[in-house]
């Protein structure tokens, strides 16, 4: 069974037919002239031929206008009793003109009226008579191509409205889903630098306190005080860190949270873990925006990781902080064996993607005496 929806447009279209069709046969069959054609079957048969072709009117607008234009011309030059063009046209034409087909149609009501005119002339008409039978036929003409103008404009308008809606719409949703995938990016981010450094710190500072336990317990509890500080400067950020995803109002955000006020701490922890460090600095003090003073400080942990875990336990690192008036420079670097990142992983990758972020350089690689060297150029930013 054909649904509704399916059936209403060819409803509408049957419906416009039947009016057409009644119309010309109803002036057909009042018209009179005393020299014309008698009305006879095929007088009715054009007057359907006029109004058929508007079924088709939804997929050949233009051919449709020119079916009903041959079928009037016919109906004319049979001399039949004449009536008013507008009355089978000016359907047609709204159609052709809502379709798109203003220049072509223009050519078909011009004819008319200019022939008609022509005629009437040469029957001798009056002027007056001429612009009383001629300019309402015209007018309902130039009305029904205005109106099919006007319903196109506003059709083409509204569908421009709803393309940049819709364009709108999915701009936003690619933007929140840009920041959802950023958000994410950042997130995995702290996570592993916390969890990183701190495994790391942890491994190497267990190890010395197995190694020392029975040896010199007192060391042993220094490496063992260090590992249950450790774990819970850790345990803090990552409080901190999920803390900020849940939306917790009141919980500082862990870009201000972690910054380089902190690094005398993680120097300090590194240190207790038994990595040798030199570190040289004229940033004391230095006021940095938020963003770049969190990833100073992050790119500094992470680097400092890569040397617990990979350039071995007699390995010596140096630090050094440059403050330029624009930049801030990082440099990292050890005397070690472990080719600084040697496994792959995400470290080396989350240090360029936070430079880069903010506008700045990283290069990571092996040191021209061995070793392996971090050095990252940050721009300070507004406070």
């Amino acid at each position: 069974m054909v649904s509704g929806p399916a059936v209403r447009p060819w409803l509408v279209d049957g419906a416009l037919v039947l009016a057409v069709f009644a119309a010309a046969e109803l002036a057909i069959a009042t018209g009179h002239e005393v020299e014309a054609t008698p009305r006879d079957w095929l007088a009715y048969a054009l007057g359907l031929a006029m109004a058929a072709p508007l079924l088709l009117r939804r997929r050949y607008p233009l051919i449709v206008l020119y079916l009903v234009t041959l079928a009037l011309l016919l109906f004319y030059a049979l001399g039949y009793p004449g009536f008013p063009p507008a009355l089978v046209l000016a359907a047609p034409l709204y159609f052709a003109t809502l379709a798109g087909h203003l220049w072509p149609v223009i050519p078909v009501p011009v004819f008319f009226l200019a022939v008609g005119g022509a005629v009437s002339v040469h029957h001798g008409f009056p002027p007056l008579e001429l612009v009383a039978l001629f300019l309402p036929q015209a007018a309902v003409l130039a009305v029904a191509m205005l109106l099919g103008a006007l319903v196109r404009s506003r059709r083409a308008y509204a569908a421009e409205v709803r393309h940049r809606l819709a364009q709108g719409e999915r701009e936003r949703e690619l933007e929140a889903e840009r920041r959802v995938a950023e958000e994410r990016l950042r997130i995995a981010r702290e996570v592993h630098d916390t969890v990183g450094h701190a495994i790391a710190t942890i491994t190497v500072q267990s190890a010395a306190a197995l190694h020392l336990l029975d040896r010199d317990p007192a060391r042993a509890r220094e490496a063992l005080t260090a590992i249950r500080g450790t774990g819970k400067a850790a345990l803090a950020e990552l409080r901190t860190t999920l803390e900020v995803l849940r939306g917790d109002a009141d919980t500082p955000a862990a870009d201000r949270d972690v910054g380089l006020h902190r690094l005398p701490d993680l120097l300090a922890a590194v240190r207790a873990a038994g990595l040798r460090i030199e570190f040289d600095s004229d940033a004391d003090g230095l006021r940095l925006a938020d963003p770049v003073d969190h990833a100073a400080y992050r790119i500094l942990q992470e680097s400092l990781t890569n040397v617990l875990r990979h350039a071995g336990p007699q390995a010596r690192a140096e630090v050094r902080l440059r403050a330029a008036p624009e930049t801030l420079t990082i440099e990292v670097g050890d005397d070690g064996v472990g080719g600084g990142a040697a496994g792959g992983g995400r470290g080396l990758a989350g240090m360029r993607e936070r430079a880069r972020a903010l506008g700045g350089s990283f290069d990571a690689g092996p040191g021209p005496d061995g070793g392996f060297r971090v050095r990252a150029a940050l721009p300070r930013g507004t406070t």
